[in-house]
């Protein structure tokens, strides 16, 4: 079956009343991030100039989802797309807050939402996520009824979790169902590099409740670019792929294939692969550049011979962070 043309069009984040214009988003964890990835330091092409000539090009193209979180840059991501908006033009938001072991209080999310709103100069979220529930000593119906309360004050629009599990998702969901608040999105780890979630049931527990997944690191923090390998490693600290080179190198090689045949790169193959599961990958911009090359994965899809083609040398490995995810089940 050979690849086909398609129109992108606006797709509703689950049953919230949020509304994008292209089936991705993009992921600012890179912006204020020096050490991680190079921001303004050991990256020449990634400082503010850059973004800010990526972020004008996105929303003129008509990507106009962006995902950021209080801890990116330790608030700097919220900070930089909060004058990149006044500047420009508002976008839809996404941020997350971080329930780290001493936010014991539910008031302790409404006070991080305003801070993270003042930062991001707005007055309303557009999605509001729990980040990394499994640091929190508190448990999922805490966090709900959180979400629930900045949901009713008006303070968000919709409201979403990141790195939950099947149990999880469903307790949070029917605590916010008895508010009549839709559990929108669950933002996993999700690439070829990492599909334990489609095969531990957890994509087809959110499609059942009708949670829209968003991937983030859909390239494997660049490792499926096919611009690294075992012989040219990425600069920075980047563990969240961090598998043999031996595995990914075959992964690409399979992305190059099918590639070559859609006259795309392997990145493109990639996100194009995470659209057609279902899930809306957040994707890194660092400059034009980058953007361009990402947004190659849009305006057709992969055959169903190509998908299983590719699931068949994917890696079944759980997202980051699995570990303490199951830990947090009991609370």
């Amino acid at each position: 079956m050979e690849s086909k043309q398609f129109e992108e069009k606006p797709r509703t984040i689950g049953k919230s009343s949020v509304t994008i214009k292209a089936p991705l988003g993009i992921g600012t964890w890179s912006w204020g991030d020096s050490n991680v990835w190079g921001y303004g330091g050991y990256d020449p092409s990634f400082n503010d100039d850059t973004i800010d000539e990526a972020f004008k090009k996105a929303i003129e193209v008509g990507v106009d989802f962006f995902d950021t979180a209080e801890v990116y840059g330790n608030g700097k991501s919220e900070e930089i797309l909060g004058k990149l908006m006044k500047k420009h033009k508002p976008v839809i938001v996404a941020s997350k807050f971080a329930p780290m072991p001493w936010k014991l209080t539910q008031g302790s999310l409404i006070y991080a939402l305003k801070n993270s709103l003042k930062r991001l100069q707005m007055d309303c979220m557009d999605l509001y996520q729990i980040h990394s529930p499994q640091v929190s000593f508190r448990s999922v119906e805490t966090w709900a009824e959180a979400l629930a309360d900045a949901h009713q004050q008006g303070l968000v629009k919709a409201v979403g979790v990141s790195n939950a599990s099947a149990d999880q998702i469903k307790r949070m969901h029917a605590v916010l169902s008895k508010k009549g608040i839709p559990l929108a999105s669950n933002q996993i780890e999700f690439s070829l590099l990492r599909t334990n979630s489609e095969h531990s049931g957890l994509l087809a527990t959110c499609k059942e409740l009708g949670i829209d997944v968003l991937a983030y690191s859909p390239l494997g923090m660049g490792k499926l670019t096919g611009k690294y390998s075992k012989d040219k490693q990425p600069q920075g600290v980047r563990n969240f792929a961090n598998h043999p080179w031996e595995q990914i190198d075959a992964v690409v090689s399979k992305l190059r294939e099918i590639g070559e045949k859609n006259k795309k790169s392997p990145g493109q193959v990639a996100l194009n692969w995470c659209i057609s599961k279902g899930t809306i990958p957040l994707i890194g911009v660092k400059n034009v550049k980058q953007l361009d090359e990402n947004l190659g994965c849009l305006g057709w899809r992969l055959s169903e011979d190509e998908v299983k083609e590719l699931d068949k040398v994917s890696l079944k490995v759980e997202q980051h962070g699995s570990f303490f995810v199951k830990l947090w089940q009991e609370k």
